[in-house]
């Protein structure tokens, strides 16, 4: 993974959820869930499929530094509202603002496809991912999902 520190503003790009380009880093992001978790199926977490975060009700963006795919990310539907689902930025790209732009977009998105609320789930093993979702008003509300591999559900009025 190159070293994108040069370049402060990703693109984010509407891709369907088992096109390559978003299925690759779908696999990178249950790559790094199963080092931080030590175990997970995907099969038994909360379901995200292709159909589900397609538009007009959801979607899967892709973000993308130097034309380099680096960041993905969907939204959803459900009652609660829209679900975020599936956040992750590359090794390479952290620290640099890229997860709270993903955020902001897959809330635009949300707000774009008639979503008044968002919702999203996390483990425990995620502290970086916590310590965001707080800072950008997230707030704790009960389980609505019953992942098993989450420790914390939040919502936000959008």
């Amino acid at each position: 993974m190159r070293d994108h520190s040069s370049v402060s503003e990703p693109e984010f790009r509407v891709e369907r959820a088992d096109a390559p380009v978003a299925r690759a880093l779908l696999d990178d992001y249950l790559a790094d869930l199963r080092a931080r978790l030590g175990e997970f199926d995907e099969s038994r977490g909360a379901p995200a499929d292709a159909d589900e975060m397609s538009p007009p009700t959801g979607v899967i963006l892709v973000g993308y530094l130097d034309a380099a795919p680096i960041a993905c990310g969907g939204v959803k539907p459900r009652p609660e509202g829209a679900e975020i689902k599936r956040m992750w930025v590359a090794p390479g790209a952290r620290r640099r603002g890229v997860g709270r732009r993903l955020l902001a977009a897959l809330e635009d998105a949300a707000r774009a496809a008639g979503h008044r609320r968002a919702v999203l789930d996390t483990s425990a093993g995620q502290p970086e991912a916590l310590a965001m979702y707080r800072a950008l008003g997230y707030v704790e509300v009960p389980d609505y999902n019953a992942n098993p591999y989450a420790a914390h559900w939040f919502e936000k009025v959008l």
